[in-house]
């Protein structure tokens, strides 16, 4: 395993105006699970061969959660979405890069774009394949949702020993009333009790944030109390 590692240019913070953001980079060839699980541990995401972790110059709102699977209990309105999705169809495969798929990913960005002034994103089937595909070969997997016929959701996760890791989302804008995001957390939870896994790990939280809040809503959950680096040890606390 190789590894090197640095910090991102400072950048204007896509979740709160007048802040910066930064984040700390490791290129990893060939990772470990066990190094992964590590990683997981202490913040890290993984894009491609990339993981990376924020650490943001004035800021520490970005608070790296994990569910406990065993313990989370399905609510009355979760139990509302699966029925909404009897017809959604669901495969789960290893990822792969195609034309359907960067087509939709393009289509969902360009949505977000205008929604939420998220940055340009000038994606193409190299960049596609760096981002999802490449460092997946032994962790990686991608959920794909079917409706009419038609591709309407792409997620990409990681299962790492003991813990399952949600890395990214996107979904056809055109079937929202579907609750499609909800939906894929708990498609994605239910896989990681029937896999008998301990924890699932949905990506960072800020606390009652109107985009990053949304997490808090599946519990129990534990939060990480530390930034630890990869010798420290990790404090973490539970929220029921």
């Amino acid at each position: 395993m190789e590894y090197f590692d640095f910090l991102s240019e400072i950048h204007p913070c896509s979740y709160y105006e007048n802040r910066d953001s930064q984040f700390r980079y490791l290129g990893i060839k060939d990772c470990t699970a066990y190094f992964y699980h590590g990683l997981l541990e202490r913040g890290y995401r993984r894009f491609g061969e990339y993981f990376f972790v924020p650490k943001c110059p004035n800021c520490s709102e970005c608070i790296t959660i994990r569910q406990l699977v065993d313990e989370f209990k399905i609510s009355s309105n979760m139990k509302r979405v699966f029925k909404k999705n009897i017809d959604t169809l669901i495969q789960i495969r290893r990822p792969i890069a195609n034309d359907a798929r960067i087509c939709l990913y393009v289509k969902y960005h360009t949505k977000m774009t205008n929604k939420k002034k998220w940055s340009k994103n000038n994606i193409d089937m190299i960049r596609y394949t760096n981002s999802f595909v490449a460092g997946s070969e032994y962790f990686g997997y991608e959920m794909c949702l079917y409706r009419d016929g038609r591709l309407i959701g792409v997620s990409y996760f990681d299962i790492v020993l003991d813990s399952m890791s949600a890395n990214y989302f996107f979904y056809d804008h055109d079937y929202e009333k579907l609750s499609l995001g909800t939906l894929n957390i708990l498609l994605l939870l239910n896989l990681a009790k029937n896999l008998n896994l301990k924890y699932f790990y949905p990506g960072y939280w800020i606390k009652n944030h109107k985009s990053m809040g949304y997490k808090e809503r599946y519990k129990p959950f534990e939060a990480l109390l530390n930034d630890a680096d990869f010798f420290d040890r990790t404090f973490w606390k539970k929220h029921d």
